[in-house]
């Protein structure tokens, strides 16, 4: 059996290096996690049509990215925990805060307190629930009215699971989607307003979610958007990726140019259309056509020895 290199980024692949090598006979050649988010995420916003969205209040709106303007730009990236990544240029990136509470805080929490099984069906709960019976509104503190004179309404919340002080119940007594529904806005606000905090440090007007734990879902799009919305007073906006589960896998796939097997070249893309990679050969193909279901996958290619 040949001897096959598998480029590999991310905790993983130190973590399963050694069991790769045992059960596959594939050895891991590891790139920088932070090198390979940046490399993906300036992949994407280059060379692939409608790439960038906004989600505010239900409404996506593709965003039109000029790959000329892209710099300086924050990419929020949420995994277990998150990264907040300053990026200038190509190769000209620096990890410039982040925090622990994340995806893994999220799912962790989750799942002790719903007894869900996995982080989709922890989502899907949270979907079907109501947050206001567990958090403490701004109106619950204010008899039922805004905080106008510093411009809280009277839905903000003031505590996430505050109400759980005062109600005297125990956890059976809450329905595990509002649990789910709570916690979900508690990160998703969290990571929305150090964002926007780190933003405004460095002069940034342009924010880029992506990681895991957005995965399309309407409600932590919309609750990451309100959050940066309501303290930029507007002057900011969320921005999410199509592809934002594959920047480290794409960025890991571009280290190949370095190493490159009969002389793959593939960071030239021609033009800014939804691409799609070959899974039988070695190169990038990019739809001609500009059309876009909305829908495409990529793929990368193993090089065997």
């Amino acid at each position: 059996m040949a001897n096959i290199c598998l480029q590999a980024t991310g905790g993983g692949a130190y973590k399963f290096a050694d069991l790769f090598k045992e059960k596959l006979s594939v050895s891991l050649d590891k790139e920088d996690e932070m090198e390979c988010l940046v490399t993906g995420a300036n992949f994407l916003l280059k060379a692939v049509h409608q790439e960038a969205f906004t989600y505010l209040d239900g409404q996506k709106e593709f965003a039109q990215i000029d790959p000329n303007d892209l710099y300086p730009y924050l990419l929020v990236n949420i995994g277990s925990g998150v990264s907040m990544i300053k990026v200038d240029g190509d190769g000209k990136f620096e990890r410039v805060s982040g925090t622990s509470l994340g995806g893994g805080t999220f799912w962790g929490l989750g799942r002790l307190l719903t007894k869900c099984k996995n982080f989709d069906e922890l989502l899907e709960l949270s979907h079907q629930g109501n947050n206001r019976v567990i958090d403490m509104l701004v109106g619950d503190i204010y008899g039922g009215t805004d905080y106008a004179k510093i411009g809280l309404s009277a839905t903000t919340i003031a505590s996430s699971f505050g109400k759980a002080i005062s109600d005297n119940k125990e956890l059976v007594d809450y329905k595990p989607e509002d649990i789910s529904r709570s916690l979900l806005r508690m990160i998703s606000n969290n990571i929305g307003q150090i964002s926007y905090l780190n933003a405004l440090r460095f002069g940034l007007k342009r924010i880029f979610f992506a990681g895991f734990f957005i995965r399309g879902h309407a409600y932590t799009m919309d609750t990451i958007s309100v959050a940066v919305n309501f303290w930029s007073k507007g002057e900011a906006e969320a921005m999410f990726l199509r592809h934002e589960g594959f920047l480290g896998a794409l960025g890991a796939f571009m280290s190949y140019e370095k190493q490159c097997p009969d002389g793959l070249t593939v960071n030239k893309v021609p033009q800014r259309f939804p691409i799609s990679v070959s899974s039988a050969g070695n190169k990038i193909y990019c739809s001609m056509n500009g059309k876009s279901n909305g829908n495409e996958s990529i793929e990368c290619t193993v090089y065997g020895t």
